[in-house]
């Protein structure tokens, strides 16, 4: 069983759906949504082709954490009951994941974590997710780590070694199903071809607010002091970002504010940009795959790895460093290819074969024989 409820989630776990209905002679998938997001949630399952056994609709107006996570535990009882998986499975670090991974304790079934073991140890950075994880990791039964250091952190709080796999990210995954060559999309059409394409995201909680404002103001400056380059935002829906998105930069030309993409739209919108301006945590992974530097609108990542490698750069919300970031990618062209050439630490494109043989190991040599409940 699959639980899930965000669009990135659900980004994340398709190809593992996808990769078990390539194999049902040995696995029978049940997809379960929360509907924690709802529209770019189906957007989702559309272009992957997945339809839900279950959804719990739990999306409303001014939701807040505590509602999403006791609606969650609450509506997952009856469904666990009737299908009893052997195992189920969540992603990351949303409150979808922290809920399911409590209902799965609840009903004594093992659980995995895809993408176990990423780490700030800020226990408000990123809010909720950093202690979503953690959580989730404790609960956990078996460890599907990106990379070697989120198998270390996983190490550092005394879980079971040989219950943790190195798998690479399922990002990278879908990133191979997406990114097409002849992609169009409207917004391209009022884009001069000469000028380079900055892609921004912004909507994390801890940057709501004067944060999120401050940036945004940074960022328009930059584009009014430049004549080469354009803005394309696709803006979140939560009104908090819209409020603050718009009063800054309706009527700025070149700053295009423009719907939610959903993720084909989006890997092929990062491929077409010069760089990427963010505080999500998969297009950190994902811009790797696709050559470009990405500065990162937090403070902290739980993806060290990137800066690492040099492919991600923290400037957090401060704007004399954001301004000499991005003109640092625009005028340096020896920094610029150092960013974009850097090698992705997130894996091949296999994580989701990697991990359904892990769970048949799992399974096949009795792993969790030593548990209170085996499957």
């Amino acid at each position: 069983m699959t639980i899930f409820g965000t669009r990135p989630e659900a980004i994340k776990m398709a190809p593992i759906i996808l990769e078990m209905k390539n194999n049902l002679d040995e696995f029978q998938p049940i997809t379960v949504l929360t509907g924690q997001h709802k529209e770019m949630l189906d957007q989702v399952m559309d272009i992957f082709h997945i339809e839900a056994d279950y959804n719990l609709h739990v999306m409303k107006a001014q939701q807040t954490l505590s509602s999403i996570t006791t609606t969650v535990i609450n509506k997952l009882d009856s469904i666990i009951n009737e299908a009893q998986p052997d195992i189920i499975l969540v992603h990351g670090d949303t409150t979808t994941t922290f809920a399911a991974a409590v209902s799965a304790f609840y009903h004594q079934i093992p659980l995995g974590h895809v993408e176990a073991g990423l780490r700030t140890w800020d226990k408000y950075s990123p809010y909720p997710e950093e202690m979503n994880r953690q959580m989730t990791d404790i609960l956990s039964d078996v460890y599907f780590a990106p990379t070697e250091l989120s198998k270390e952190n996983l190490l550092k709080q005394n879980l079971k070694e040989d219950r943790i796999y190195i798998t690479g990210n399922t990002a990278i995954d879908a990133l191979k199903q997406t990114v097409d060559r002849n992609y169009h999309h409207s917004v391209l059409d009022d884009i001069d071809k000469t000028h380079k394409i900055i892609l921004l995201t912004m909507h994390r909680r801890e940057n709501q607010g004067e944060p999120m404002r401050r940036t945004f103001e940074t960022i328009k400056n930059e584009v009014l002091n430049r004549k080469d380059i354009e803005v394309v935002y696709p803006v979140h829906l939560s009104p908090a970002v819209q409020s603050v998105a718009h009063s800054v930069f309706d009527g700025v030309n070149r700053v295009h504010l423009i719907e939610p993409l959903d993720v084909v739209d989006f890997h092929n919108m990062a491929a077409r940009s010069h760089f990427i301006m963010t505080d999500s945590g998969g297009v950190q992974e994902e811009a790797p795959s696709l050559g470009k530097p990405v500065l990162v609108l937090r403070e902290a990542t739980e993806r060290p790895e990137g800066v690492d490698a040099g492919t991600l750069k923290l400037v957090g919300t401060d704007p004399e460093k954001i301004s000499a970031s991005i003109d640092q990618l625009l005028d340096d062209a020896k920094e610029y290819k150092k960013m974009a050439t850097a090698k992705n630490p997130y894996g091949d494109g296999t994580a989701s074969k990697q991990i359904l043989d892990a769970i048949k190991e799992v399974f096949a040599t009795n792993k969790l024989s030593g548990d209170h409940n085996e499957a």
